[in-house]
């Protein structure tokens, strides 16, 4: 027995003392009537998943530590037509976790194939639960977990489905999502998936350090970038800069590293709080990560994003012959882990 659980043994009657899931309904503002579950893993790490967004994670904490950027707008109600233009931004909470796709990855853009907002309409549609299952540590059952069901669909299709897990133990500090992408559909499916990691004060603070490794370009190119150049280090959070006011912002593209195994790392590290933050992910499911950097002035955010696709867009992956395609009945999985480490 660990020296975790030793300290609790006998003392306790109710397992919610160490942690466990709590659901509930927001009440009040832009969000009231939005479904969201509480998971508590008993370490300090605790965040808040938003079941009526794709299952997405909003807040997230380390003891007294935020973890999220969180937008001004934060939590809003699902808005089922923001996938128009750039109205997906109307509704971006930002979060620990905002999930883009199912189909599209990428600027608003129309082609023969149809009219596609930025980023695809996933977090705008709310979940089936499945299951939620408690822990239950006094008969040694430490994973506690919630399954949901989340179908971007119309007739004629296309009809995806994205079926999540997420996971944490008791005693453990890290969440883990397992993700399933099925086409329901009786046509292939174009897919593009990303996982919007957005990290806010005060983990990111003047002087954390952003960590991933591989071969990298500025979304907009060379001749347009003023934070990822060459000689510049990019990799050490700037205080907010006067280039960031309003929609400023730049975006590296990274052809991610992996290891022997195909593992790939990212994360942060803020050394003066003795806090930091590591995802892990495959690179044969993930092969581009996307690293944002926003500075603004009360708007302060880096985020990390594991990706099919390089920002490239639909019609572009089409272009390149990169656009993955399920055929009717394929499904295609992603497992990722946000581990905290000191």
């Amino acid at each position: 027995m660990d020296s975790w659980s030793e300290r609790w043994q006998g003392k306790i009657g109710n397992s919610h003392q160490l942690g466990g899931i709590e659901t509930s309904v927001l009440d009040n503002g832009a969000g009231r009537g939005t479904r969201i579950a509480w998971i508590n893993t008993g370490t300090g790490l605790r965040f808040k998943v938003v079941l009526d967004r794709a299952m997405d994670i909003a807040d997230a904490h380390y003891n007294q530590h935020n973890l999220a950027w969180l937008s001004h707008g934060g939590v809003t109600s699902p808005a089922p037509f923001s996938d128009k233009g750039i109205d997906w931004l109307r509704t971006f909470g930002g979060g620990l976790l905002t999930t883009c796709g199912l189909s599209h990855v990428g600027g608003p853009e129309s082609d023969a194939f149809g009219d596609r907002g930025l980023h695809g309409h996933i977090s705008n549609i709310a979940a089936e639960i499945e299951s939620v299952v408690q822990p239950d540590p006094r008969q040694g059952q430490y994973e506690m977990r919630i399954t949901g069901v989340m179908r971007e669909t119309k007739p004629f299709g296309p009809s995806l489905e994205l079926r999540r897990t997420i996971s944490a133990t008791l005693g453990k500090a890290e969440i883990r999502i397992d993700d399933e992408v099925i086409n329901r559909g009786n046509t292939p499916a174009p897919h593009m998936l990303l996982y919007h990691f957005n990290f806010g004060w005060p983990l990111v603070d003047e002087g954390t350090k952003i960590l991933w490794e591989g071969k990298w370009f500025p979304r907009m190119g060379a001749e347009n970038a003023q934070i990822f150049r060459e000689g510049q280090d990019f990799k050490t959070c700037p205080g907010p800069i006067a280039d960031h006011l309003g929609a400023g912002e730049e975006v590296a593209l990274i052809d991610v590293e992996a290891d022997e195994r195909g593992h790939c790392v990212a994360g942060l590290h803020n050394e003066r709080l003795g806090l930091g933050v590591t995802l892990h992910f495959e690179k044969e499911q993930l092969p581009w990560l996307a690293n944002w950097q926003h500075w603004g002035q009360d708007e302060y955010v880096t985020a990390i994003e594991p990706t099919t696709h390089p920002l490239t867009g639909q019609a572009k992956a089409r272009e390149d012959e990169s656009l993955i395609f399920l055929a009717p009945g394929a499904r295609k999985a992603y497992s990722l882990r946000l581990q905290i480490t000191n």
